[in-house]
């Protein structure tokens, strides 16, 4: 039988018995070879050999001992006994040193698991007091994990959930078609609208998916009475504005009326109070039918639109004063002609009557920035003093202005999945519009998935 197939505790043996055969051969050669009586020499050979067997043993205790303890040292670090140390470690020699080594591999593993074992306590407890539904899912679309939202929203302890299939749960539409995305969905615990998100990660090797679910309705409510804030606020200025003179003079007409005798000039009196009720009347009139433009906004019908002939068209119809051109490089878009004519106008006129104060020039250029346009109408005016309103709808500093220009700018904007902004020249005075607008793509603007 070769050494090979014998086991580790039997090859120390055999070495041990090589190692001390050398020395156990001369001493029976001596014994032999000397003149023994026969029974000594059995004696003496019986001693050497037994000797010789012990001393080979022993040796083999002690290497298999030194093994054994480093085995059993590294099957507690196996299975998370991370406090066992071993003894005599760092002594000098071989074994020494292996000991030192596993005991330092094991403090450093005991202080990785204590870390792990703190950060996945936070990270339960900021999951626990989110609220956000979070939820994860295995390969085979089995819930592993939820948090304290997730068992609100589902209306069930944890005990009963974890392990159940998506289909199950009812929750089978969360794990397929695109994300982000905003979903109106009814749960056991809750209804209304909700941000889906979705990632896959790996655990252990197997492939999962993170769903986190977001309600939109605190946020959607907060926005909604904010924007209810705004619009009756401004409602109530243009409408008190109107109405306050149209009650003041109505009460000055009712007395003249109640007079007799009439004064002589009481026609003239009657003309221009009802000259005023009308010019007022008709303000309130333009008034409704701006906020009318700015509710029925239809959406976008998208066609391709060279930039250049878009900004030499809305430039040639400014006639109180001119409008310089920095060419951009040639660039097409998709998106509603109509509507960008509308916007851009807007600009192009708050440009203007901004300039118009300071006897300063307007200018429009454009570039390609990171796959969207961005174009920019900027003036030499005054600058602006307080941009908080800028957007509110029927907010406006001019007299006779609807306060609608800009709110329609942003809407459009927003519409063709782009942004608008104004705000003060940094380069000197006056202020600059920007338009950013994603390039032509075969998608067009439109409605966002949802």
């Amino acid at each position: 039988m070769g050494t090979a197939r014998l086991s580790h505790d039997a090859r120390v043996l055999l070495l041990a018995l090589v190692a001390g055969l050398p020395g156990a051969a001369a001493a029976l050669w001596l014994v032999w070879t000397g003149s023994f009586a026969p029974k000594v020499e059995w004696t003496v050979t019986a001693a050497v050999l037994a000797s010789w067997l012990g001393l080979s043993l022993a040796v083999r205790a002690q290497v298999v001992r030194a093994l054994h303890t480093l085995s059993n040292l590294l099957s507690a670090l196996r299975e998370g006994d991370f406090s066992i140390r071993g003894r005599h470690a760092g002594g000098g020699d071989a074994l020494g040193a292996a000991l030192s080594e596993i005991n330092a591999l094991g403090e450093t593993l005991r202080v990785q698991r204590l870390g792990a074992v703190e950060a996945t306590a936070l990270l339960r407890k900021v999951m626990d007091e989110i609220d956000v539904s979070v939820l994860a899912f295995d390969g085979n679309r089995r819930l592993q994990l939820v948090n304290r939202a997730g068992e609100r929203l589902l209306g069930r302890p944890v005990d009963s959930l974890l392990g159940r299939s998506a289909e199950q749960l009812a929750l089978g539409e969360l794990l397929e078609g695109e994300t982000p995305r905003t979903v109106e969905a009814l749960f056991p615990g809750a209804a209304g609208q909700w941000e889906l998100r979705r990632r896959a990660f790996r655990q252990d090797g197997h492939p999962h998916e993170l769903v986190v679910l977001t309600d939109l309705r605190r946020a959607l409510r907060e926005e909604e009475r904010l924007a209810w804030r705004r619009l009756i606020r401004v409602l109530g200025h243009e409408i008190n504005n109107s109405l306050a003179p149209i009650r003041s003079i109505a009460a000055n007409l009712r007395d003249l009326a109640a007079r007799d005798p009439a004064p002589d000039d009481w026609r003239e009196d009657l003309s221009s109070g009802l000259r005023v009720i009308e010019r007022r009347s008709e303000a309130l009139g333009r008034f409704m039918e701006s906020y009318a433009r700015l509710a029925k906004l239809p959406p976008p019908e998208p066609g391709p639109v060279d930039v250049g002939a878009w900004v030499r068209r809305v430039v040639e119809l400014e006639k109180r004063k001119p409008v310089s051109i920095d060419p951009g490089p040639e660039l097409e878009i998709r998106a509603d002609g109509d509507q960008l004519d509308q916007l851009l106008i807007n600009l192009v006129r708050n440009a203007v009557d901004a300039a118009a104060e300071t006897d300063g020039g307007v200018r429009v250029t454009w570039l390609a920035n990171s796959g969207f346009l961005e174009l920019r109408v900027l003036d030499e005016g005054p600058g602006i003093a307080d941009t908080a309103n800028l957007f509110v709808p029927f907010f406006t500093t001019k007299p006779g202005g609807s306060g609608v220009g800009l709110a329609l700018c942003r809407q459009i904007a927003e519409a063709h999945h782009g942004h608008v902004t104004l705000h003060n020249r940094d380069d000197g005075r006056g202020c600059v519009a920007r338009l950013r607008l994603p390039l032509a793509d075969a998608r067009g603007p439109g409605p966002r998935p949802s």
